[in-house]
């Protein structure tokens, strides 16, 4: 039977990187920023399917009387990411923190660094946290093609993000250009390994014989039992890895790059990521939908439209000032 269809919006979860952490401690002023930044769109490789949407932005209090400059107070600047603009925006306030604080920008030539005030610390990544980061990247992606930046990033003052734009001027303006109007989708197919399992048996002639055989035995099983094993897992990779390939390919004419990542737990045979046009979006949404109902024996956790974490590379290099 076929499900209905959602699309579901999940959290990411995110530790404190180790670049951010030296963000934090080399930012001075005696010391200057380089960055390194590719585009990299890899390859092309329901049943039940959820696409959540992300909790919607709590009612913010009216922006008030402007805060002291960074400088006072130990504050820094928080990175969100990278967007082309020449001129001054300011997104409300969004940012990370108990407090809320301004979203606005800092510019160098026609691009600029989404950021906004916060203490010199190392941000915990508290579901706060995490979704105020995520909060303020589709604020912004509504209406700019966003470098997302990872969570964490921190710089002391204005004149060190601008440092970090001119440096790195050439390779943010050639990734903004592959990325524009270009969103990043999230697809996890996970499966009933047991009920994959009774399937394999009914349909293998010889995996259900050494069943048989292990079951009314009276001596020694192990042989068996070995045998029955290694024809199962035989049997579940080539199983997952045609579902896999079958679901790549179906979605190949409606995106402009995917990747494939690690798959977590027993349960997921697919985790992957897409990169999307603007344009594809309802055709891409609209596919995937009827993967799910072809499918109907695997479980979707359709995610998106997100900043595209996993196409863009970003490494902060950060140099000490001789």
């Amino acid at each position: 039977m076929a499900k209905t269809a959602k699309r579901a919006r999940t959290e990411k979860k995110t530790k404190p990187s180790a670049k951010a952490k030296k963000a934090v401690a080399a930012s001075s002023p005696r010391e200057r920023a380089a960055t390194r930044v590719a585009a990299s769109p890899a390859p092309h490789g329901r049943g039940k399917l959820e696409r959540v949407r992300m909790p919607a932005l709590s009612a913010k209090p009216a922006r008030g009387e402007s805060s002291a400059p960074a400088e006072e107070a130990n504050e820094g600047k928080y990175v969100y990411c990278v967007i082309k603009s020449e001129r001054p925006l300011s997104f409300g306030l969004l940012g990370i923190g108990p407090e809320p604080a301004e979203v606005h920008t800092v510019h160098y030539r026609d691009i600029a660094a989404i950021v906004s005030n916060t203490p010199i610390v190392v941000q915990d990544p508290t579901r706060d946290n995490v979704l105020a980061h995520q909060r303020v990247n589709e604020t912004v992606m509504q209406h700019h093609t966003v470098i997302p930046m990872s969570f964490g990033t921190l710089f002391k003052t204005d004149d060190d993000i601008m440092e970090l734009l001119r440096s790195a001027y050439d390779a943010f303006t050639d990734v903004l250009n592959k990325m524009q109007d270009k969103f990043e989708f999230g697809l996890k197919v996970l499966w009933d390994r047991d009920q994959i399992i009774r399937e394999i048996e009914a349909e293998d002639e010889d995996i259900r014989r050494l069943k048989g055989e292990i079951s009314t035995q009276k001596g020694s099983t192990y042989f068996a039992r070995m045998q029955y094993g290694r024809l199962i897992d035989a049997a579940l990779q080539a199983r997952s890895e045609r579902y896999v390939t079958e679901i790549f390919e179906a979605l190949r004419n409606v995106s402009v790059a995917s990747r494939s990542n690690k798959p977590i737990g027993d349960r997921m045979i697919m985790n992957a990521a897409f990169l999307v046009a603007r344009t594809l979006e309802e055709a891409f949404d609209a596919r995937v939908k009827d993967i799910g109902q072809r499918y109907d024996k695997l479980t979707f956790k359709y995610t998106g439209p997100w900043p595209p974490y996993n196409f863009v590379n970003i490494r902060l290099k950060l140099e000490r000032a001789h």
